[in-house]
């Protein structure tokens, strides 16, 4: 196997701290492999910059499995790069050419706040998640099989490619109004259409996109920018089904 090695010129955001100004550094590295991942050519670089005594850029990172959702990264203006249904961390260098500049940069919205570098605070997901992301549980020792309960296999399987969402963001950071929608409508769905969601449907979605407002996110405005961005190919369906859910649960109410 061929191993072609690239020059590149990295321009990343530095910022000290959620209060300091950032900006763009530009900095050469050279001798990347192809069969690089993306996120093993940030570890190259951060060990060029600990051996010449310089601050080591701080990037998100966990599993590198495309699972959890940590890897967040704006490259070259893309949600986790050029590529498309992959993270971050499945990113591969081949993607790029000998000689390219490339950008990173984190995840840009007014509810994820840049803690250091390219690390941003997406806990405003948790909290929309902690609004209602639950189902109950019986546990008076009469608890219901799962299997018993019958679920036709269009619902589930649109409850499972919803449950998908890793929650990494990439909808927001690609969204022009900085729009969560796809992340809440995808928990909400997942719930929504499986027996064991619907005894909370009602306060679910009330609270969830309640707290998405509350967080800062902006509106839906169908550009479709979140679906084509996100990793795992999340439906704009799930935003439609959210609304339908959230005017029966609103007309209720009232």
């Amino acid at each position: 196997m061929s191993d072609k090695t690239m020059n590149l010129t990295l321009k990343i955001w530095r910022q000290k701290d959620a209060k300091s100004a950032g900006k763009l550094e530009s900095y050469p590295i050279s001798g990347i492999s192809e069969h690089m991942s993306f996120l093993e050519m940030m570890d190259v670089f951060n060990e060029q910059q600990i051996s010449a005594g310089n601050e080591p850029v701080a990037f998100d990172h966990d599993c590198r499995e495309g699972i959890c959702g940590s890897c967040s990264l704006q490259i070259n203006g893309e949600a986790h790069g050029p590529d498309r249904r992959v993270t971050t961390c499945q990113l591969h260098m081949r993607m790029f050419k000998d000689g390219d500049t490339i950008t990173i940069e984190p995840f840009r919205a007014t509810a994820f706040p840049v803690i250091k570098d390219l690390v941003v605070d997406r806990t405003s997901f948790d909290r929309i998640q902690h609004a209602g992301g639950f189902v109950s549980v019986n546990t008076s020792g009469n608890t219901q099989d799962a299997n018993s309960l019958p679920v036709p296999k269009v619902d589930a399987d649109n409850a499972f490619d919803a449950a998908t969402c890793i929650g990494c963001g990439a909808c927001v950071a690609s969204c022009k109004n900085a729009s969560a929608m796809l992340f809440v409508s995808a928990k909400v769905s997942q719930f929504a259409l499986l027996p064991q969601g619907k005894v909370e449907a009602k306060d679910r979605v009330l609270n969830m996109v309640n707290q998405m407002d509350l967080e800062g996110f902006g509106n839906c405005t169908n550009t479709g920018a979140c679906e084509v961005e996100c990793p795992k190919g999340i439906s704009l369906d799930n935003i439609a089904r959210m609304n339908r859910e959230y005017m029966k649960a609103a007309i209720k109410k009232d």
